[in-house]
């Protein structure tokens, strides 16, 4: 197997592990959970997470924010890096748009993972995939493992493991806000090794509020390739703008 196409398999292996998809984790959290006892069960907390998960999906209407894509490949046959700036416009309930602003690096990387990632991030708007890779009950075992509690804030944290053995679903944990009752943070592994070439895939997920709304703020994903090669992949988002009910009436 000749460099150029050693290299698009890594790539293309680390698109599988980390795009089909968007934490402790895929490496088991040795944390102990020493806090006060939970106010609710996990079934409430479920309950609770998939109505407002539903509810806050209907009233978004829409979204603007830039991405800064970022992969270093290291290993054999040789090392790569690149990096991509996007810029997302999200109309509900099923339209991405997405502008390059800038691209610099390997262009295998650029085109054979971050413009794949964009492309499956369409495709995962499609009713089907949604219904498919929702959070809910339909495709996951929930249970309750931990409660974290500050002045600040509560969350609830919660092991996940799928119903169907898929690369498009994953077992790990979620970190749930005892407030909003908003995924924050995850943790976790592909349900199912997305290749043979692949020997470990770790996905780290983290959310923030933006008005009403929590949207990505950073996404970490690992993958260790058995030819020899680690691949790291980041997505830094920023500077989000919540689109105006009227505005996107205005704009249909």
């Amino acid at each position: 197997m000749n460099q150029p196409l050693r290299f698009r398999l890594a790539v293309v292996l680390l698109l599988l592990a980390v795009g089909l998809g968007p934490r402790a984790s895929a490496q088991e959290s040795k944390s102990a959970f020493s806090t006060p006892p939970a106010p609710l069960n996990g079934d409430q907390v479920v309950e609770k997470l998939v109505r407002m998960n539903r509810q806050r999906a209907q009233e978004l209407r829409g979204y603007q924010g830039s991405r800064t894509y970022h992969l270093d490949y290291r290993g054999f046959p040789g090392s790569r890096t690149a990096q991509m700036v996007v810029v997302v416009n999200y109309r509900s309930p099923q339209t991405k748009d997405f502008t390059i602003q800038s691209q610099s690096g390997s262009q295998l990387i650029i085109d054979r993972v971050f413009k794949k990632l964009l492309e499956s991030e369409k495709e995962a708007l499609e009713a089907e995939n949604q219904t498919r890779t929702a959070l809910n009950t339909d495709n996951y075992v929930f249970t309750l493992v931990g409660y974290e509690s500050s002045a600040a804030s509560s969350q609830y944290i919660l092991a996940l493991e799928p119903k169907v053995k898929s690369k498009f679903l994953y077992r790990g944990r979620i970190w749930v806000d005892g407030n909003d009752f908003a995924v924050t943070r995850i943790e976790a592994q592909p349900a199912k090794n997305p290749s043979f070439w692949t020997r470990n895939n770790e996905i780290e997920h983290v959310y923030v509020k933006v008005n009403d709304f929590w949207l990505p703020q950073r996404n970490h994903s690992v993958s260790w390739v058995r030819l020899g090669g680690r691949a790291e992949l980041t997505i830094d988002y920023t500077d989000y703008r919540i689109a105006d009910p009227a505005e996107t009436q205005a704009s249909r």
